[in-house]
């Protein structure tokens, strides 16, 4: 009963299913499409460029006693991703971007994006490498550990 109930109602289904006329069918064809954006997760994200931004000032003023800034951030993109699961506690974002500096020079930007994290695992840790400005080699030759 059940199996002949189920067969009538799939047929009835493809049978209005099947109803379209050619007209209509150009008509769907017709239909503007929005293009996709590009996403780019949270490598692109604007409090995580700004951080990163503020930061280097920083770093730069007390660090590397150099009057340098990073003018603009871009071609952001993910190189790594590591999901969080039940052996890894913290999911990892690996991302890659051009910094431009204050003098013009475009240099590397290697950063990771590290959640849930701080209080009770609540937030996020943010931490970045501009290339060739590293002199400790805190994030290894060539900020390697960020790769």
């Amino acid at each position: 009963m059940i199996c002949k109930l189920a067969a009538m109602l799939l047929t009835s289904l493809s049978l209005t299913a099947g109803v379209v006329t050619s007209a209509a069918a150009a008509d769907l064809a017709a239909v503007p499409v929005a293009p996709q954006a590009y996403n780019i997760g949270i490598c692109g994200n604007p409090s995580v460029l700004g951080f990163i931004t503020r930061r280097f000032d920083y770093k730069a003023a007390n660090y590397l006693h150099a009057n340098l800034a990073i003018a603009e951030i871009r071609d952001m993109g993910q190189n790594r991703f590591e999901p969080r699961d039940y052996t890894h506690l913290v999911e990892r974002e690996y991302c890659y971007a051009t910094a431009v500096m204050s003098d013009g020079v475009r240099r590397p930007l290697w950063y990771l994006i590290e959640r849930p994290w701080g209080f009770a695992g609540v937030g996020s840790n943010v931490e970045f490498c501009v290339g060739g400005l590293d002199p400790w080699y805190v994030y290894g030759a060539h900020c390697s550990s960020l790769r």
